[in-house]
């Protein structure tokens, strides 16, 4: 039988971490746990000598996780959630049925509003003991996936294919590939001629070298929070935009929605897990809902994704 030594952290060891990382103080800490400031801060020097590594500079605004701090945070994060994972489908199995506790997705704007309503709504419905819970995040730099890495959720949906490498310890699989179009305020004669709305997740490295090769695209004048804002701006006469399916579905008849022809780019979107996550009941429910809505998911103007082989 394995036996537990010196150097191993324990589960409060790490809860203190995380609480310390994620209230950016040993005082805050101490008070989202429970304990005194004085238990915290022994917590995390016993966590420093077993490791070998200082992991929070300390200073009078707080504490913030140094470089090993932020790989031992992640960790702490992901193993405590298999854990939690542990104890949910042991009951689960008890119960016979694995597939119940909380589930943490993470995802960009379009892919929460418009794939994600009728995963939910299917997961629910078979599995009534999961309890989904869904944060929206920028596409952008670590993006989605990053979320996973570090612990703070289960699954993301994300985009695939792009410049920035998957984090090591996670796995990748697609979902399908949406086409990107030209869109304007519709009835606009000339819509090329029209000033270029864009927002800071669109043109991913996907996209890049196409966009470079098209000398009718300006610069942007015009720069939004995110696709439903430059929807909106396109829709005003503002501009066009060149956009993902995804992004569109349900845009208003306002909108007109232009095929940029067979050498259109496209965009990539699966989901990512952790390879330990990804054979737990919750995800791979999950996953069965997601493969069967975004198959025969449909955007606006006939646009049909193309479903990758699983």
């Amino acid at each position: 039988m394995a036996r537990t030594t010196d150097s191993d952290l324990a589960p409060h060891e790490l809860r203190v971490l995380v609480a310390v990382a994620d209230t950016g103080g040993f005082s805050a800490a101490a008070r989202a746990l429970g304990l005194t400031q004085s238990a915290v801060s022994h917590s995390v020097r016993g966590s420093e000598r077993k490791i070998g590594a200082v992991l929070f500079d300390r200073g009078r605004s707080g504490a913030r996780p140094t470089p090993a701090g932020e790989k031992a945070v992640a960790h702490a994060r992901r193993i405590l959630r298999l854990l939690d994972v542990l104890t949910a489908e042991a009951r689960g199995a008890a119960r016979s049925d694995a597939a119940q506790g909380p589930l943490r997705i993470a995802a960009f704007r379009s892919a929460a509003l418009h794939l994600l309503p009728p995963v939910l709504e299917r997961l629910r419905a078979r599995h009534p003991g999961i309890e989904p819970r869904v944060r929206i995040v920028r596409e952008v730099g670590r993006g989605t996936a990053g979320e996973v890495a570090d612990g703070k959720a289960d699954l993301a949906i994300a985009t695939l294919g792009g410049s920035v490498p998957l984090p090591p310890g996670l796995v990748a699989s697609g979902l399908f590939e949406e086409p990107y179009s030209l869109v304007h305020a519709a009835g606009h004669a000339t819509p090329r001629s029209l000033p270029l709305v864009d927002w800071a997740e669109n043109c991913g490295s996907y996209t890049r070298d196409w966009w470079a090769a098209q000398d009718w695209i300006p610069k942007a004048t015009v720069e939004a929070e995110d696709d439903g804002a430059v929807l909106s701006l396109v829709s005003a006469g503002h501009g066009m935009a060149i956009m993902p399916a995804l992004s569109l579905a349900g845009a208003p008849d306002t909108v007109g929605i232009a095929d940029l022809g067979p050498e259109r780019p496209t965009r990539r979107v699966g989901y990512v897990t952790t390879a330990e996550l990804a054979g737990s009941a919750v995800v791979r429910a999950c996953v069965r809902e997601l493969r069967a809505t975004a198959v025969p998911l449909r955007p606006p103007a006939g646009i049909l994704p193309t479903a990758l082989p699983t």
